[in-house]
C-alpha cells in the first residue's frame, strides 16, 4: 500500500461545517463554512482567516473566478457570492427563485458556469453580475450538482437523479450522456488532461468519461462509501472522499484503489483539492482540513 500521511489543520470550530476548497489566486486556501455562512482563507503554516457572507447563505462550492477573486454559491441563500482576496463581499441574485445554485466553475469566456440544483438549470454570471439561464433537456429533478471546465473547453456537470454526466459550451448546447449503472446517483467532476473524473455515491464507484462520451467506471472495494468529491494529482492519480466511510481513497494510473482511515471517527469528508504546497488537502465538515502527503 502507498505510504501516506495525513495531517489535521483545525480551522472553525466543529459545527462550522468546512465544505469545500480549492487554492486561490493568491496561493493560499480558500475554504467555505457552510453551517456558520464564512469562506475561509489559510495559508498553510498560518492561522485562518474567516470572512462572513450573508446571512443563512450556506455557501457550498468555492472557485477561482477570471477576475482575481475567489467565487462561492450560497445555496441555501440562493445566490452567487464573489470574495475579493482581502475579504470583502459582494452577492448577486440568482434569477429563479430557490434555485439552489450548487456547483461552481470559471469557463473558457471569462465568466462562471453554475449548476441551478432544485430549478434544473445551468447559469452563468459575467464578473459584472450578470446572469443568463439555460433549462436542461431533461425531466424534472435532475438535480445538476457540481460542474467542471473540460479539456474541450466546455463545462461538464453531473446530474445527480438524472444518472448521467452533461456538457454545455459556451452557446448554452446542452448533451447528455446517461450512466451504465442504474441509480449511481453522481456528484463530483473533475478535469484530467483527456478527459473527466466523476463520483458515484449511490454506487460506490469513480467513473470516467472522455470526450467522445465513453464511459468507465471502477468499483471501490467498499461499495458503501459514499465518494463525495475528487480531484486528479500531479501523478494523474485521482484522489476522492469517501464521505460515509471516514476515510480518502486514491485510484492509482494502472486503476488500483487504496484507501486510508481519516484518524478522528465521524470526520465526514467532502471536498478535495490539490494545495499550494502540493498536497492533497480535504475538507472535513467537523471543523477541519485535512493534509494528506505521499511518502
Amino acid at each position: 500500500m502507498t505510504d501516506v500521511t495525513i495531517e489535521k489543520v483545525v480551522v472553525a470550530e466543529s459545527d462550522a461545517g468546512p465544505y469545500a476548497l480549492t487554492t486561490g489566486p493568491d496561493g493560499a486556501l480558500w475554504f467555505t463554512l457552510v453551517h456558520s455562512s464564512q469562506v475561509g482563507r489559510l495559508v498553510p503554516g498560518e492561522q485562518p482567516v474567516l470572512h462572513q457572507v450573508g446571512d443563512g447563505a450556506g455557501p457550498t462550492i468555492v472557485t477561482n473566478g477570471p477576475d482575481g477573486a475567489v467565487w462561492v454559491t450560497e445555496y441555501h441563500g440562493h445566490r452567487l457570492a464573489r470574495v475579493a482576496i482581502n475579504g470583502a463581499v459582494d452577492e448577486f441574485e440568482v434569477p429563479t427563485q430557490e434555485a439552489g445554485p450548487y456547483g461552481i466553475a470559471a469557463g473558457p469566456d471569462d465568466a462562471l458556469w453554475f449548476t441551478e440544483i432544485n430549478a434544473d438549470r445551468i447559469g452563468r454570471i459575467t464578473t459584472s453580475g450578470a446572469v443568463s439561464e439555460y433549462e436542461l433537456p431533461v425531466e424534472k429533478g435532475a438535480f445538476p450538482s457540481a460542474i467542471v471546465r473540460g479539456p474541450d473547453d466546455a463545462l461538464w456537470f453531473t446530474m445527480n437523479q438524472a444518472n448521467a454526466i452533461g456538457r454545455i459550451d459556451t452557446s448554452g448546447a446542452v448533451d447528455v450522456h446517461p450512466l451504465p449503472t442504474d441509480g449511481a446517483a453522481p456528484v463530483g467532476i473533475t478535469s484530467g488532461s483527456d478527459r473527466l473524473w466523476f463520483v458515484e455515491i449511490d454506487a460506490g464507484q469513480v467513473g470516467s468519461i472522455d470526450l467522445a462520451g465513453e464511459i468507465t467506471e471502477y468499483p471501490l472495494p467498499d461499495r458503501s462509501a459514499r465518494p463525495h468529491a475528487l480531484v486528479v494529482a500531479s501523478d494523474s492519480a485521482v484522489w476522492f472522499t469517501e464521505w460515509g466511510a471516514n476515510r480518502i481513497g486514491r485510484l492509482a494510473p494502472g486503476g488500483a484503489i487504496e484507501s486510508y482511515d481519516l484518524s478522528t471517527a465521524g470526520s465526514e469528508p467532502h471536498g478535495i483539492a490539490i494545495g499550494p504546497d502540493g498536497a492533497v488537502w480535504v475538507a472535513l465538515e467537523t471543523g477541519a482540513l485535512a493534509r494528506v502527503t505521499v511518502g
